[in-house]
């Protein structure tokens, strides 16, 4: 735990458990230094993916309240923890809110100077809004998955990265503090619609522009960054590793070339008519030696060719070490925080929090004994 304060030292964060991109935004917000408090179920611990709150990082530095914002009471509460809060996250579908009497309409009524966060994967409107979806669905629909892959399988699964965590969290948490610094002069609160599949549209901009121009088609894997070009994609090496391989300037293409011994007068690097039979050649090289010997081959040469490390290789690279990317933090291997400030250095705030590890101690804040609390667990309004 830092001395120093961090950026958002002071921001109070209410937000409704959720799976997916809202514990992302939370850990960033928590870790800037915001006072962060998740309002779980008043019992059992609703995750998607099966890994507990209690091991699940995004949790970090955290506060935990058991609240049936069903119940009258339980809503109550979270008014009135609203009403000196900052920020308010949450998702749940469309209309849901409203219904509980927790819209953006009520709880700006409370506190005219809320910033309120909405999550969705569709957004808040359109014939879509009410339809179910993950991650992978808002890709395919945001265009941004048809691009990925081999040319002759089906687009791949990018992890959860690039929706739920790229086009969902990411631009949750920016819209958040545009709007808290927007607040700073005007003294209003406002509603942020950050849906996933507006996000991840907004990602495949340059791909967009690549395609009005005629510098790429809807072939994948054959472009100049889906792996059609044999100077930037990937690898198998000979004992079942991966290297990477981005020589996109001219430069670096001719330290690969040079690092390979390949003559350039029989590599020109945009002949796309080559492309395929470069490819195979280049995949023959690399299938020649280990992903260890292709590691020490290119150390100190710009080619910006790299090995493709697992999650526990990553946390074990001497770069990512020496930056201390990753911590250990009460046992488990975790990403440090990130983007590093110079004079309000973000910090891991605490441990990672279990369901309703913090009921008596929030709701203390608001006023209320453990006689108090003691009613309300009986009544199942808090857990």
């Amino acid at each position: 735990m830092g001395m120093i304060a961090g950026a958002l030292s002071g921001v109070r964060v209410v937000h409704l458990a959720a799976a997916g991109p809202i514990p992302l935004a939370t850990m960033l917000l928590a870790d800037l230094g915001a006072d962060v408090v998740r309002i779980d179920r008043a019992a059992g611990d609703g995750t998607v993916t099966g890994l507990a709150s209690a091991d699940d990082p995004r949790t970090r530095g955290q506060r935990g309240i058991g609240l049936d914002v069903k119940q009258e009471a339980g809503r109550d509460l979270l008014l009135r923890l609203l009403e000196r809060a900052d920020v308010f996250l949450e998702g749940m579908r469309p209309g849901v809110a409203e219904r509980l009497g927790i819209g953006p309409q009520e709880c700006l009524r409370r506190n005219p100077r809320l910033v309120y966060g909405r999550m969705t994967g569709w957004g808040q409107t359109g014939p879509l809004a009410h339809a179910v979806g993950h991650d992978l669905n808002y890709l395919s629909i945001a265009g941004a998955l048809h691009p990925m892959g081999a040319r002759q399988t089906p687009p791949p699964v990018p992890l959860n990265l690039v929706a739920d965590f790229g086009g969902g969290g990411l631009y949750l948490a920016v819209g958040v503090l545009a709007a808290l610094v927007e607040r700073a002069s005007s003294g209003q609160g406002q509603v942020v619609d950050a849906a996933m599949v507006d996000g991840v549209a907004s990602m495949t901009g340059l791909f967009h522009a690549m395609r009005e121009r005629g510098m790429w088609n809807a072939t994948r894997e054959d472009n100049l960054l889906d792996g059609g070009a044999p100077f930037y994609r990937t690898y198998a090496t000979g004992d079942g590793g991966f290297m990477a391989v981005g020589a996109l300037e001219p430069q670096f293409y001719a330290a690969l070339l040079g690092t390979l011994g390949l003559d350039p007068a029989d590599w020109p690097q945009h002949d796309r008519s080559r492309w395929p039979a470069q490819r195979a050649a280049l995949a023959e090289v690399f299938a020649a030696r280990t992903r260890q010997e292709w590691t020490d081959l290119f150390k100190g040469v710009d080619a910006c060719v790299t090995p493709v490390l697992s999650l526990a290789e990553a946390a074990e690279h001497p770069h990512l070490r020496e930056r201390a990317t990753f911590v250990d933090v009460d046992g488990l291997t975790q990403p440090a925080p990130a983007p590093r400030l110079s004079r309000t250095p973000a910090t891991i705030a605490g441990p990672r929090v279990g369901p309703r590890a913090h009921t008596a101690e929030v709701l203390a804040e608001l006023g209320l004994d453990a006689a108090d609390v003691g009613a309300l667990r009986e009544q199942g309004v808090v857990g």
